[in-house]
């Protein structure tokens, strides 16, 4: 990009955006207790599933994030709420030219409260420099599923991940004590992307975490059973359990995470997983 072809002064700057959401239960029902934003980060109408747990699409208008922006959600369970937030299509980050652009998450969880946080992929294009933040406090048995696809380029139109880094911190705490942390630091041209102990050369990864009660042995296994056209895995540890992905198809990353959750869901949840609409579009 020559000197004379770079974005005005007010473009370098960024646009921040802001959402803050609250959620109880009322009459039986989880409803939209709070909703406050800032900038162009917005919720559409809210659905209350056959459960009475309440599903909300976050809406980023802009339709991607470009170098210098900044987004933060934060989202707050009263005790007993069942929240599913996820998002229509993914979400882009663009080349940022040589300025970086980041998400924060926050999540407040109260005992008794269910989050189910599954947006679409992540795409990071070629130059992009994000940093992507998520934090969660849960109290008492309150439970957290956490999904997440990340896609480094777009190897549909021959574009990888040759210029640009991926920043990623996820840190997860009970009762205020430090249950999972987890530090993802990939820059373009680094040897983890191609390397055997890195990514192999595959373009896209998932994870699906589930913060809560461990899983019976037999439902873990039927996770690790499922087919897939990439890698896939997942572990029990103490505190979380966690499932990966890596290949290089986001449509088959989500699937597999989807089939996941589908087979979890009845332990996490005590119900079958009823999918969004959204995701049918």
């Amino acid at each position: 990009m020559k000197p004379d072809d770079a974005p005005p002064h007010l473009l370098k700057l960024g646009w921040h955006a802001s959402l803050e959401l609250g959620y109880a239960v009322r009459g039986g029902r989880t409803v939209p207790v709070q909703r406050r934003h800032h900038g162009p980060l917005r919720v559409q109408k809210h659905f209350i599933d056959p459960a009475g747990a309440c599903q909300h699409i976050v809406v980023h208008p802009p339709g991607g994030i470009a170098g210098g922006d900044r987004l933060r959600v934060d989202v707050a369970l009263a005790g007993g709420a069942d929240v599913l937030i996820t998002s229509p299509g993914a979400a882009k980050w663009y080349d940022g030219f040589g300025h970086s652009a980041g998400q924060i998450l926050n999540f407040e969880l109260e005992a008794g409260s269910r989050l189910a946080w599954l947006p679409q992929e992540t795409i990071l294009y070629a130059g992009a420099d994000v940093r992507l933040e998520m934090r969660a406090r849960l109290h008492g048995d309150a439970g957290l599923l956490f999904g997440d696809v990340v896609c480094l380029g777009r190897p549909a139109c021959a574009e990888t991940f040759m210029r640009g880094a991926w920043r990623q911190l996820s840190e997860i705490e009970r009762d205020d004590r430090l249950i999972w942390c987890e530090h993802t630091v990939l820059t373009a041209g680094t040897p983890l992307l191609t390397s055997p102990v890195g990514l192999a050369g595959r373009s896209t990864v998932g994870l699906l975490l589930w913060a809560g009660p461990p899983l019976p042995p037999e439902m873990h296994r039927s996770v690790l059973a499922l087919e897939t056209g990439g890698q896939a895995a997942a572990s029990q540890l103490p505190d979380v359990w966690v499932a990966r992905f890596a290949g290089d198809s986001a449509e088959e990353a989500q699937r597999w995470l989807r089939c996941a959750r589908a087979l979890i869901h009845p332990f996490t949840h005590g119900r079958p997983a009823h999918d969004p609409r959204i995701w049918a579009t």
